[in-house]
């Protein structure tokens, strides 16, 4: 893998690393391809049953690489959706280890797992529309089904961050550890899964996430339909800029 993710193999359990603690481990394109590759391998490989997911430095991740998408960079790959991973997760099971913020497409990345294990310390939110965005990587989609629809439309429309702590007791967490536990925490509950047959780990993760319609296609195709439009805005343009510039963003509208 290239420096921006790191991967490590013990016990059965494979852990990638995003490494762009310069960046807050924000995702460029690169870090897409990389993290796409990564998940590949450790789906292929017989001595890996399960993966955990964490960022370096001490951030989960700050989403998607603001600068790099003012340039005109997208961090999505085809079919594969940000990061490489939110629209296509692998088979087998994948747990967050989660330290600091997990932001936007951060936050998608923690929906996209299937256990999540934080600090308590940790904080997680889409702030998109605050740059005329919307958290397309599946924030608006899987966000409803954790937690209560209006909590839920709270954090959409505001912005503003949740904390592990409420995160937990909604059930979004499953496992609260003290700061600079969470890696640790991740892979003791990796290790428990790990135990279990490997057929059955995948079989058993496909019915739970299609139970809940986590990975529909109608509703991620429909999706593009609604946000596409904004992506190609002006404004979604000048909330990247404002935010390269660490300035307040002036909205038109268009």
């Amino acid at each position: 893998m290239t420096d921006t993710v790191l991967t490590e193999v013990a016990d059965g359990v494979g852990t990638i690393t995003l490494n762009r603690p310069e960046a807050k481990n924000a995702v460029d394109l690169a870090t897409t391809e990389a993290l796409a590759a990564a998940v590949d391998d450790f789906d292929a490989r017989d001595d890996v049953s399960v993966m955990v997911l964490t960022g370096a430095g001490g951030v989960f991740c700050a989403g998607m690489d603001l600068k790099a998408f003012a340039r005109g960079e997208r961090p999505a790959l085809p079919g594969r959706g940000f990061a490489g991973l939110t629209e296509a997760p692998p088979a087998k099971p994948l747990i967050a280890a989660v330290e600091g913020w997990a932001l936007a497409g951060g936050f998608e990345l923690v929906l996209s797992c299937d256990l999540v294990v934080a600090s308590r310390e940790a904080r997680f939110g889409i702030p998109e529309v605050k740059r005329s965005l919307v958290a397309a990587g599946g924030g608006v989609l899987r966000l409803p089904k954790t937690l209560p629809y209006q909590r839920a439309m709270e954090l959409a429309l505001t912005g503003d961050p949740i904390s592990a702590e409420e995160a937990h007791r909604f059930g979004l967490v499953n496992v609260l550890t003290e700061p600079g536990g969470a890696l640790a925490g991740a892979r003791e509950l990796a290790g428990r899964i790990a135990v279990n047959g490997p057929l059955a780990l995948r079989a058993t993760k496909q019915l739970v996430a299609g139970a809940v319609r986590w990975t529909d296609r109608e509703l991620l195709d429909h999706q593009v339909t609604v946000t596409d439009a904004v992506f190609s805005s002006a404004d979604a343009q000048e909330g990247a800029r404002a935010f390269a510039e660490k300035r307040a963003p002036v909205w038109r509208g268009v």
